[in-house]
């Protein structure tokens, strides 16, 4: 129903900064609770960050608490992932994901096709 599509990755340093986006088509999008996962090589998809329909609710994994910073502009259909302070570690292919509803009571998820991000060091 909803369609996502990322970009803004890129090929970055240590300790630098990448903002990601995600629009949104196809469906009612302030319905819709927002995340991203990553996934590194021969690593599992790992879950980043979500935000609910109206933007008052985020969370984060552990690892990019303070880090990073979820938001959404839903007069443009479009969720952001500010990164700051990239590490190494941050490498993967950035996946933006939509679920209708609240984001833990959601079973289905719809999958951007990624974007990379590559943090050298």
């Amino acid at each position: 129903q909803v369609q996502v599509v990322e970009s803004g990755g890129g090929l970055v340093q240590a300790g630098d900064s990448l903002r990601l986006s995600c629009a949104a088509s196809g469906g009612t999008f302030t319905s819709y609770s927002m995340g991203w996962f990553r996934q590194a090589p021969g690593k599992e998809r790992e879950f980043v960050a979500a935000i609910s329909g109206s933007g008052g609710t985020t969370y984060y994994v552990d690892s990019v608490k303070g880090r990073f910073t979820i938001s959404r502009d839903n007069a443009k259909n479009t969720v952001y992932l500010q990164m700051n302070s990239l590490e190494s570690e941050d490498t993967a292919n950035y996946y933006c994901a939509a679920r209708f509803g609240r984001w833990y009571n959601a079973r289905t998820t719809y999958w951007g096709q990624g974007t990379q991000v590559t943090v050298s060091s």
